[in-house]
């Protein structure tokens, strides 16, 4: 028998670092877009790990193959070829437009080589060029580099001397963006969708404009949709939503359907500026990550999968937007695209995190963001029924919190 809830607390409280502010439940197993606790209660999932468990908890065809693979290789180093590799690459290449992958462990991996490649490859033209741009509010990792390339100071604190040559500008701005670009300016680095920062969208023709600059000004566009791609928006990259196409998109979260692994896609121009020893992995795209990753890849850009995320997201989209009419005093916008969806909170006598928990006793585990932010990243496998139950329990607690 299991020990008790508290049990764990008490051990993880005693060993671990203490950087996270966990929810008061311990999870024990789940099977499609549900979660059992140690002690039997059920939740339906709308957080999926933070956006990673695309496929929902249990997927027999990506256990199969995680299975199948542990009996044959988990890991052999990138000193040699692996099938499962090659194969998760090719996929990738051929779905993105771009030339050539290289997998990492985790999205501040992709995007700590998405910057290291962008420099080098600047750096072969101009020894100055070395500038990158990132956005206000942006997340992209916590390493040194890409916690800098995050425009949110709080994650700085404490951290400094930061890696120089990061600036920062207004999302869905390009008229500041414009103010400082220049010729000495690496990259552009913008998450397609921001996730943490609240989940905004791109307006307009904002991204064709960043593109316009970046090509002005011989900079390369780095897009990280870490959060937003594999599908999360209803295309399999959500920068085909904005018809751009990036030089640099890393990927990372959703791409092996829990299975840790990251990965950055770049155009051939690009991958020249890299030759043996300039970067590498240990893990990065062992056979084990890549055999779930492959899964993921056969699965998700599938045509009628994909029209499934649009319609079960619009239809998300338009129950919250319903929440928002009637709660008009507590929610002021709904944001969004596909299956990441924001809801803005204003005068709710509950904090976000307080609805967050009250769901959670009711059933439903759900996510805020940036303190206001009610965020949705639930498995793309869910349907409208699950929806209405999360709506139900929605509903329920903002009727409390009036």
């Amino acid at each position: 028998m299991s020990e008790t809830q508290e049990k764990v607390f008490e051990r993880d409280d005693k060993n671990y670092l203490p950087v996270f502010n966990r929810y008061k439940i311990v999870l024990e197993h789940g099977e499609g877009a549900y979660v059992y606790d140690i002690n039997g209660k059920k939740y339906v999932d709308f957080l999926a790990g933070i956006a990673v468990n695309v496929l929902g908890h249990a997927y027999p065809p990506l256990v199969d193959a995680v299975s199948k693979q542990a009996t044959k290789l988990i890991h052999v180093s990138n000193l040699y070829y692996t099938e499962p590799q090659a194969n998760a690459a090719e996929k990738l290449v051929k779905l993105s437009g771009l030339d050539r992958a290289f997998f990492a462990n985790s999205g501040a991996e992709a995007n700590e080589g998405a910057i290291k490649i962008a420099r080098k490859f600047a750096h072969s033209i101009d020894a100055e060029k070395s500038q990158i741009i990132t956005a206000w509010d942006s997340f992209h990792g916590r390493t040194l580099a890409t916690l800098t390339a995050t425009g949110q100071p709080k994650y700085h604190k404490g951290f400094e001397p930061l890696p120089g040559a990061f600036d920062y500008v207004k999302y869905n701005d390009i008229a500041d963006l414009e103010s400082k670009i220049s010729d000495k300016t690496c990259a552009v680095m913008l998450e397609t969708i921001q996730g943490e920062g609240g989940v905004y969208t791109p307006k307009g023709d904002y991204l064709k404009k960043v593109r316009e600059l970046c090509d002005k000004h011989g900079a390369l566009l780095i897009l990280d949709e870490i959060q937003c791609g594999i599908g999360r928006s209803g295309k399999f990259f959500a920068y085909e939503k904005y018809g751009v196409k990036p030089d640099i998109v890393t990927l990372a979260k959703g791409l092996a359907g829990g299975v840790p692994i990251g990965a950055f896609i770049v155009t051939e121009k690009v991958a020249q500026a890299f030759h043996a020893g300039d970067h590498g992995t240990t893990f990065g795209g062992n056979p084990l990550a890549c055999a779930a990753a492959n899964v993921v890849l056969d699965t998700i850009p599938n045509e009628k999968f994909l029209s499934h995320v649009e319609e079960v997201g619009a239809y998300f989209k338009g129950k919250l937007i319903d929440l928002q009419k009637k709660y008009s005093a507590q929610i002021s916008e709904v944001r969004g695209e596909g299956l990441i969806l924001g809801l803005q909170l204003s005068n709710s006598k509950l904090k976000g995190v307080e609805i967050v928990n009250e769901c959670m006793k009711r059933g439903a585990i759900i996510n805020c963001t940036v303190g206001t932010v009610l965020r949705f990243v639930p498995p793309l496998i869910i349907d409208t029924a699950q929806v209405d139950e999360v709506i139900n329990i929605l509903d329920e607690v903002l009727e409390v919190s009036k």
